[in-house]
Order: structure tokens, then sequence, then C-alpha cells
């Protein structure tokens, strides 16, 4: 008898009272929760009211065979385990019912030392199967929503803000860096919402002609305007009942930003040339890369569909924030360009990928990860096949792999160091000049001069401009 087996239910169904209780009575001595029927009509109406993890049953019984029990259970009860029982004369059919998903048989006479192992196998095995699923539904829901891929505490925060909005009808708003994958978050807003049986419309407003927007968003009516040859639904008719995803919501033009915000307010709006104004249930999330309150205080953006639309404000962190998620997203892009897992990553060429700065973020991961696909040698990412900012010193974290030695080190001095190489460089790119350095490096010019004068630094061009 084990502690383990005490958690599991089991059902004994056969038209023998003896061998109900020889079973009975030894799976009890086991620790299992037995109950114990004498046909399968019996075993059907005791499944509607218990949750049982295995049954065993004898094949030929009245009212309802084991066959017939064994297909009401692989329908209705798909994860309960079943044993068949069998005289030795029929263990064609045992064989029979193992086809149609009984895990196995048990042929009478038996020993008890054969059934104990025969269940004992059966409910590891049911067990097993659970914890996998288990596993694959919390990997699924945790490490990635949709095709959005990390595991690091920044997009932890990501997905528990989804799974916190996704079922209500407030707008949201994506912000976050180009390439950081704001439309993977709005698809997965919408597809673990109660409208992901409805469309999701994606569109870019900034890829849109201005004359041709307010079209593509509310439709138009035959004639009313040249080229309009017959009626054309607009995508938030598309997107009823579904959700419309705004990308690059900034570069909405002011008279499309008032026709938004009516739609908005009173869930209707009019095709062009039209006259009926037409409800829609339209769930909206936005993206921008924008400074959209910046936006807001110059005049570039109204500050009332702003609020309409950032009801929720989800940031996605750039890549440069999340380096641990770099190793789980190259695997990931490997084996969706190649169907193969397992790429093989040099240790130079990995120490260069996580110390690299990725301005493009996500979207240059990816380009950098198919480059190296057609470039790469025996399935195998090497140095050689990245491209030349990563070999030549490009936009990197600094110092962010040092070795600190046993004895110590000057940190001042180190830092130092890296200061007057990153100034050297600075001038090094624009000839000298030290004005257009400064900008380079987001400074003003006089603090370039005097971190220039900190490291006695002359500067070699004629400071044109300053």
């Amino acid at each position: 008898m084990t502690s383990e087996a005490n958690k599991y239910r089991i059902l004994i169904v056969d038209d023998e009272e003896s061998i109900r209780e020889v079973l009975s009575i030894m799976l009890h001595r086991e620790g299992y929760l037995v109950d114990a029927v004498s046909d399968g009509q019996q075993a059907v109406d005791r499944l509607k009211a218990c949750a049982y993890d295995l049954v065993i049953s004898d094949i030929k019984m009245p009212r309802l065979t084991g066959f017939e029990l064994l297909s009401h259970i692989r329908q209705r009860f798909p994860e309960t385990a079943v044993i068949m029982i069998t005289a030795f004369s029929t263990t064609e059919e045992a064989v029979v019912a193992m086809k149609n998903g009984a895990y196995d048989y048990i042929i009478k006479p038996f020993q008890n030392d054969e059934i104990r192992l025969v269940v004992q196998n059966a409910l590891e095995r049911k067990a097993l199967r659970q914890e996998n699923l288990q596993l694959k539904k919390e990997l699924g829901k945790r490490y990635s929503f949709g095709s959005l891929i990390g595991k690091s505490k920044p997009m932890q925060e990501v997905y528990d803000l989804i799974e916190k909005v996704a079922g209500s009808k407030a707008n949201v708003m994506v912000t976050g860096e180009s390439g950081t994958g704001k439309e993977l978050v709005a698809r997965a807003i919408h597809y673990n919402s109660d409208r992901r049986d409805q469309a999701i419309v994606p569109i870019n407003c900034g890829a849109i002609p201005e004359n041709l927007l307010e079209s593509e968003l509310f439709g138009h009516e035959k004639g009313s305007f040249t080229g309009a040859v017959q009626q054309k639904a607009g995508l938030f008719e598309i997107a009823n009942g579904g959700t419309i995803f705004l990308d690059e919501i900034g570069e909405l033009p002011p008279m499309m930003q008032v026709k938004l915000l009516r739609v908005l307010q009173e869930r209707e709006f009019r095709r062009v040339g039209g006259t009926r104004d037409i409800k829609v249930d339209v769930r909206v999330v936005t993206a921008t890369n924008k400074d959209l309150v910046e936006e807001v205080a110059r005049g570039a953006f109204r500050e009332d569909l702003f609020y309409r639309l950032n009801v929720i404000c989800l940031n996605l962190p750039p890549l440069r924030e999340r380096r641990g998620d770099i190793p789980l997203l190259i695997e990931h892009f490997y084996e969706k360009l190649t169907g193969t897992k397992g790429i093989r990553i040099a240790e130079g060429a990995m120490r260069r990928l996580l110390d690299y700065n990725w301005p493009g973020n996500i979207r240059e991961l990816e380009n950098t990860i198919e480059r190296c696909v057609v470039l790469g040698q025996s399935g195998e990412l090497t140095e050689d096949c990245l491209p030349v900012q990563f070999r030549s010193g490009g936009p990197s974290a600094e110092g962010s792999l040092l070795q600190i030695p046993d004895v110590g080190l000057d940190l001042d001095a180190y830092l130092g160091n890296i200061e007057k190489d990153i100034l050297l460089k600075a001038l090094e790119k624009t000839g000298g000049v030290r004005k257009r350095a400064a900008e380079l490096l987001g400074i003003t010019f006089r603090s370039i001069r005097y971190r220039l004068a900190k490291f006695d630094i002359a500067p070699d061009g004629d400071d044109e401009g300053e």
C-alpha cells in the first residue's frame, strides 16, 4: 500500500461477483479507491456521477458489453484508462479492444501480481500523459502567446498583462520600439479574448495614402468618388464582432483622428458617400513607436482620442532589456526557417549575439538568423556568418561580458578607458568635428569639450560649423 495509490480511483465492471470481490479486496489493500458494478450500463451511470482514473472491465457482460463500454469511455472520458478482462479462449477479442483504445488486458484466471503490475503501469502512463499535457499547457501559456517568445521577467510581465486585459472590452495601446512585436501582442490579446472566433483585422495607418485611408477604414458607396465602381465594406465593418488593430496610430492624419474618435464614441460610422449609420461592435487595439504624450503636447495628436485609445497601455521591452530570451528566440527562428531543432552556435558567435544592442529588436534578430542559415555551414552558427556590424564591434553593450580578475581591477580607470575609446571613435567617424561627434553620442557640445579636455584629446578636424 502506498500513499500515492490512494489518489487514484478505480471502477471494476464484471458480472461475476467473485471476480469483483477478489479485485476489490486486492486493490483496496494496495491503497486504491475502488468501486465495483455488475454490468456496463451501471458503469456508464457511475462514470457520469464520478471521475475514475481506471476502469477494469470484463468483455462479455449483459445489457452493455465491454466493447460498448470501451467505446463510450473513449468518446466521453478519453483521459480514463481501460483494462479488459477476458477468458483465455477469447484473447483475440482483447487484442481488438486494445486496438480500439484499451490500455491492456488480463486473462482469467489471473495472478494477483500480474494485475498489480498492469494496474500500476496503466496509472503511471496516465499520470505521465497528464503531466506532459500540463507542461505543454504551461509552456504555451507562460512562454508563448501566439508567436510571442520569451521567459524573461519583462516578458512574464507582458504575459500577465495580456491575461488580465484579454477578457475585457477595454481598448489597448501597445507601445515599444520598432521590431519588438507589437502586432503579435495585438493578436495574442485577440486570441485570448471571447472575440477569438471572429476576425482580427490589421491596418498600418502610415502605409496608406491619406486620400485612401477613410475608404479603407469605413468603406465607400458606389460612385462616391472616381474609381468607386462598386460598394465596398471597410475594415471596421469586416472586423465587426472582433478586433481591429491600428498599427502606427501616431501617423493617423488629423481629419481621420476626428472620424475615428466618433466611431469610438458612438460605435457607428458612415461609408464614404453614404447616408446611413452602420453600427459596429469592435475592440480597438493600437500600436505606436512614437511618444504620443509628446505628440499630444505639440498638437499633432488629439488629446481626447489619445485617452480613448490608451485605456490600457502595454509597453513592450526592447530586446536589449531581455537578453536572456535571445537563445530561446534563436532556436525558435532556426526551427521556423529550417523545420529542424537543435541549432549549434559557436561560443564566439553567441557572445557577439548576446553583446549586441539590437537597435532593430526581434525583427533584426530574425533577419540575422536567416542570414546565418543561408551562409552557415553544417548547421552551425559561427562568427563568420554574422553581419559585419557584429564582427566590427557595432552597437553593443560595452564590457557586458567582462570577467573580473581574481586580483580585482581599477573600476574608474577601466570605465575611463571605455569612455576615451568611445570619444576617439566618434571623432574618427566625424572627421574630428566635435559638434557632430557630440550629436552622434547624444551629448551637448559643452559636455564633449569637457570630456575631451579630461583625456587631453585634441580633435584632428577643423571643427567646421561649431
